[in-house]
């Protein structure tokens, strides 16, 4: 675990955590001015990390200890994504509810403008986002298999497939949930994807690639949820964090519930203590080619990980002062 690099994104600037050669953690907080909303970082090149923010993308190419600007200037970019095909291609998520895409590291954008074009997205709207509940694009999942295939999640809207790199989309895929807080493919079967969300009982997953997807409420308590991960081995266990209401999430009585289910079984509760944690993860974060390891980042800025599915926890040695939604490590 100590030679990772934790960044965490939350309210102003970011949070970097590292490691030094005498196993003492050092944790700076980065680029102060800029409210940073997302982060995402290429697969190929994992020191390469792209940060959205209220007034555009910012990219760092040294594991986040440096920023520079990287477009979208006087954009709300809500979400980010890397293709897993080619580590040039970048696709971000705005509020209003639009989707763009670079194709040359973040130095230029083109809004994919068949986005603007979905069946029925004139009722699309956040409850989130007070005073003008504008909708905004939450998640993107571009397919580890298919170039060209990506899915996108809007709070609160709809979930939407492209076959055609973002040229023309679906309409909202069958058994999705419409209020998307956390939308992955599996990291190495393209055919499941996972979401969890504020409607529709919580979680949902798709078996044919995002096509179409069905709830998953066996054995949750609540069904309000707020993020999601898959193990990276096996596709059949994955993890949710629920809670009953947005409300009971984040406000000042948290109820929070942490599950897993494993082939196939229901949900089962996990955790580091006992149900319901107080405190709301808001982050799920698996790491490629490690099975059984999964990472709890915590709105209060806890980092909680596990090495075998969720059995038994150790808390990270050091506080990133919050996280909301955005948690790498690399």
């Amino acid at each position: 675990m100590n030679d990772k690099i934790f960044l965490a994104a939350f309210d102003k600037g970011i949070t970097r955590a590292e490691c030094d050669r005498h196993g003492d953690w050092r944790v700076e907080r980065l680029i102060p001015d800029h409210q940073v909303t997302c982060l995402a970082n290429n697969p190929a090149n994992p020191a390469i990390v792209y940060a959205g923010t209220r007034h555009g993308v910012l990219r760092s190419d040294d594991c986040g200890y440096t920023w520079r600007a990287s477009g979208m200037a006087g954009w709300v970019v809500k979400s980010l994504a890397v293709s897993p095909h080619d580590g040039n291609i970048v696709y971000a998520g705005t509020k209003p509810a639009l989707l763009f895409i670079s194709s040359d590291g973040g130095q230029t954008w083109a809004e994919l403008e068949g986005f603007r074009r979905i069946p029925n997205r004139w009722w699309w709207f956040s409850p989130a986002e007070l005073p003008d509940r504008r909708p905004y694009v939450f998640a993107i999942a571009p397919s580890p298999a298919k170039p060209g295939t990506l899915l996108a999640g809007v709070e609160l809207g709809a979930v939407v497939r492209s076959d055609d790199n973002g040229r023309t989309w679906s309409r909202h895929r069958r058994g999705a949930l419409r209020d998307c807080h956390s939308l992955k493919y599996h990291a190495t079967n393209s055919n499941w994807v996972y979401e969890a969300g504020g409607s529709g009982g919580g979680a949902a997953f798709s078996q044919d690639g995002g096509e179409t997807f069905r709830k998953a409420r066996q054995g949750l308590a609540k069904n309000y949820g707020l993020v999601c991960a898959a193990d990276p081995e096996n596709p059949e266990i994955w993890y949710i964090c629920v809670a009953p209401s947005p409300f009971n999430a984040f406000g000042k009585a948290p109820e929070i519930y942490l599950y897993r289910t494993m082939d196939g079984a229901g949900w089962q509760p996990i955790g580091w203590q006992s149900h319901p944690l107080p405190v709301a993860a808001t982050v799920l974060t698996t790491i490629p080619g490690a099975p059984g390891h999964l990472y709890a980042g915590l709105v209060n800025g806890d980092i909680w990980h596990t090495a075998d599915y969720g059995d038994s926890w150790v808390k990270m040695p050091f506080n990133v002062a919050g996280i909301w939604f955005s948690l790498l490590v690399i």
